[in-house]
């Protein structure tokens, strides 16, 4: 039997930066296309479970060292990449620490999440998602489409 063709797997994390005030979050300016700015993450490993891909990703993008917080939600729509299809588990996490540009971003900025610049992606979305966790507690909601 042949493999199935599926949507490539993704991770992004928000990086809420706990010891500045107002607990800013990291985005990263893309080094490569789609260019801008966007949310530190990447393609998951074979062998490697989202959770580690999350850490893994925003340590090579950011230099920190991330603690995962929660599963903000996953993203799937299909034209939420210009390079194909991805679907993206998105967590919330926290760090401290002076961040660094590397990898795959060429800048890397802190914001005040509810003034971020334009997003890449669908990066307006979950950040306005975050936003509402932050507020509520409540994680993304389901996006169904009959």
């Amino acid at each position: 039997m042949s493999r199935p063709l599926t949507p490539l797997l993704t991770v992004d994390t928000v990086i809420e930066m706990i010891d500045r005030p107002g607990r800013p979050i990291v985005l990263i300016e893309r080094k490569h296309p789609p260019y801008g700015w966007a949310l530190p993450g990447g393609f998951v490993d074979i062998g490697e479970r989202l959770e580690q891909a999350a850490v893994r990703e925003a340590r090579e993008e950011t230099a920190l060292h991330v603690q995962l917080v929660t599963l903000l939600g996953c993203y799937s729509d299909p034209g939420r990449d210009t390079r194909g299809h991805t679907v993206s588990a998105v967590y919330v996490a926290t760090a401290s620490g002076e961040p660094q540009a590397r990898d795959d971003a060429r800048d890397l900025v802190l914001c005040d999440p509810a003034d971020c610049p334009e997003l890449a992606f669908d990066h307006a979305t979950i950040v306005a998602d975050y936003l509402r966790y932050r507020d509520s507690g409540q994680v993304a909601p389901l996006r169904c489409q009959s």
